[in-house]
């Protein structure tokens, strides 16, 4: 795929994207190959979607179909994931009915926008370093895109006769979620370069540590409005809370990842500088 031919599929799936959630997103991606892609080259189709469905701020279950396939089982099944604090999910290919989130037990929801339902415990031996990437470039983009609400509101905000994006404090702010979403996304390069699980699994480490200083560091930024419903932002730092703690949260794989080292006797080279 060119260049020409990248650009014209990231439009399209965009275009969808913004229109449609949900349900009515599954059906819009089956229309346009998303299986075809996914099945023909997975390093274009997981960076492409799952980042756009992070900078849309839309939902769709194809995190299903990354881990049908790894698995060897076919398309459009719905697989049993782990969440952080020993729990386990599924995320339902039909859409959820308006409900709070509940810790009570098997089929209540996780996550009142999501149809992401709590489960009997599945396969503790999932193959999971294609999930883990795919979750890392829905967090890169859902932290992409709090940084671009905060940006948008510290040029527009003034204070003292002046924007506040003019005040180093709130520069600082911005730089530095920037500087993290950049390094999330250098490790999710890495990984889509040599898939080996333990790659995968620190770069959705990164990128889940990326959103979370993006969404503490953007309400900082955003102020009063930042924790009110009038205002997008809280839709994004719900997705990343929740999109963090699935398949382990960063603070999680971290230490999963230290473990292995330890057990290792060294730590392996992942990017040449």
């Amino acid at each position: 795929m060119d260049a020409a031919e990248h650009d014209l599929v990231v439009e399209t799936f965009r275009k969808a994207m913004t229109g449609s959630s949900g349900a009515a997103l599954d059906a819009a991606l089956d229309e346009l190959g998303w299986a075809d892609l996914l099945t023909e080259e997975p390093d274009t189709a997981i960076p492409v979607v799952f980042a756009l469905l992070g900078e849309t701020g839309s939902h769709a279950s194809v995190l299903n179909d990354v881990v049908a396939q790894a698995g060897g089982e076919p398309l459009g099944t719905t697989v049993t994931l782990p969440f952080t604090g020993g729990r386990w999910v599924r995320w339902e290919r039909a859409d959820a009915p308006a409900a709070q989130p509940s810790s009570e037990g098997a089929g209540d929801l996780l996550d009142p926008t999501l149809p992401l339902r709590l489960a009997a415990p599945g396969d503790p031996g999932l193959p999971l370093a294609a999930a883990h990437r795919a979750l890392g470039w829905w967090l890169l983009g859902t932290g992409r895109t709090m940084l671009a609400l905060a940006r948008e509101h510290a040029l527009a905000r003034a204070q003292f006769g002046r924007p506040i994006a003019s005040f180093q404090a709130v520069r600082h702010r911005l730089a530095e979620t920037l500087v993290a979403l950049e390094g999330a996304e250098a490790t999710l390069n890495a990984a889509t370069a040599s898939p080996e699980p333990f790659t995968c699994l620190l770069a959705k480490a990164a990128a889940g540590r990326a959103a979370l200083d993006a969404a503490r560091n953007c309400q900082q930024v955003l102020a009063g409005i930042g924790f009110t419903a009038e205002h997008d932002f809280h839709h994004h730092l719900r997705r990343a809370l929740t999109l963090d703690g699935l398949l382990g949260s960063a603070r999680d794989l971290t230490r999963q990842a230290g473990a292995h080292l330890r057990e290792q006797g060294q730590a392996p080279r992942l990017i040449n500088l």
